[in-house]
């Protein structure tokens, strides 16, 4: 009894230490197989009748929706964010320029000489804009350098994501039946878990992520439309933006109306202010209830920390990934409730 015991404890340090060196194995790829995680939850649906068309064949049928998917979702995302890497390299190299810089500060100039026409008894309105004009710059140029110097990599993780969504399509259910026999939960709470993690990343990716999404590409549009440079980058700006409650595509919207105003132009000013309003501020209310859905809904307040606090500790992709984490938390904490309520 003693030497099985011994071989246990062993065996468990082995493991412990093999599962250590796999971990700082995998790491550096941890964010491309969260993503491909992601996306071959959401596209599960999309699979089940790819393999009803091919006579379940699960090979056959994750290449078809592998090709589905890069067809209709990743490659317009691919274009985008190429369009997104030349507008965002125009604007490091205007920015680094003495040209980009005096324009900005012309702009900054204009704003304070309306605003004392305005207010006439705000006197010596100066703010040391070249200061901070020079340190926001510093920081973009650190930011879009590091993307411009990484471009093999992000191709190189992109390969390895369409590789790890083929095989999570493929063997999704073999890896499942894994979880659940090391699982020591019931197989009935067991399907309650992942049934709600499965809510849980639909809601997150097809309602909030879809909706910024939209957002995003109508303000971009808008934004071409009434003449302001780099539409695609700010567009995607702005996507972002649509993840925080109460503010979202207006962080982008009003100052680029207060762009098109300062340089003198009145009329396009208005007319995307009128867009941000009607066609971009009101596609939540017109779409939010038929893509969310049912699924798990945060407090305004926890979106915008969950989406900050996303991109501080995730990176570039933190603003997907901090709401699903959120949610995910308090998906597992219902279900926990219900754990001890039964007990």
């Amino acid at each position: 009894m003693d030497n099985l015991k011994m071989q246990s404890n062993f065996l468990l340090i082995l493991l412990v230490g093999a599962g250590i060196l796999a971990a700082l194995v995998l790491w550096p790829f941890v964010y491309v197989l969260i993503l491909a995680l992601i996306f071959a939850v959401v596209c599960w649906p999309l699979h089940r009748q790819a393999l009803k068309l091919v006579g379940q064949r699960p090979g056959l049928a994750a290449l078809l929706t592998t090709l589905l998917a890069v067809i209709f979702i990743l490659t317009p995302l691919f274009l985008m964010g190429g369009q997104i890497f030349i507008e965002a390299r125009q604007l490091y190299l205007s920015l680094t320029a003495n040209s980009g810089r005096e324009v900005i500060l012309n702009l900054f100039q204009n704003a304070t000489d309306k605003i004392q026409q305005i207010f006439p008894e705000i006197e010596n309105l100066s703010l040391n804009f070249d200061q901070y004009l020079k340190q926001g710059a510093t920081w973009l140029v650190h930011n879009l350098g590091a993307i411009f110097s990484n471009l093999a990599g992000i191709l190189l993780n992109f390969f390895l994501f369409l590789i790890v969504f083929y095989f999570l399509l493929k063997d999704g259910q073999k890896l499942k039946k894994i979880v659940l026999a090391v699982s020591p939960l019931s197989g009935a709470e067991n399907e309650a878990i992942l049934n709600k993690l499965e809510l849980t990343i639909n809601s997150v990716v097809r309602g909030n992520l879809a909706i910024a999404l939209i957002q995003g590409v109508l303000a971009s549009t808008g934004l071409t439309i009434f003449g302001v440079p780099n539409p695609v980058l700010w567009g995607m700006v702005a996507a972002v933006c649509a993840l925080i409650p109460g503010f979202g595509t207006s962080l982008v919207v009003l100052p680029a109306v207060a762009y098109l105003f300062l340089t003198g132009q009145i009329t396009q000013a208005i007319g995307l202010l009128i867009w941000g309003l009607v066609v971009v501020g009101l596609i939540d209310n017109f779409l939010g209830p038929r893509l969310v859905g049912r699924g798990m809904k945060l407090h305004p307040v926890l979106v915008i920390l969950s989406v900050l606090g996303g991109a501080a500790f995730f990176g570039p992709i933190g603003f997907l990934l901090g709401p699903l984490v959120l949610s995910l938390f308090f998906a597992l904490f219902d279900i926990y409730s219900c754990l001890v309520k039964k007990a």
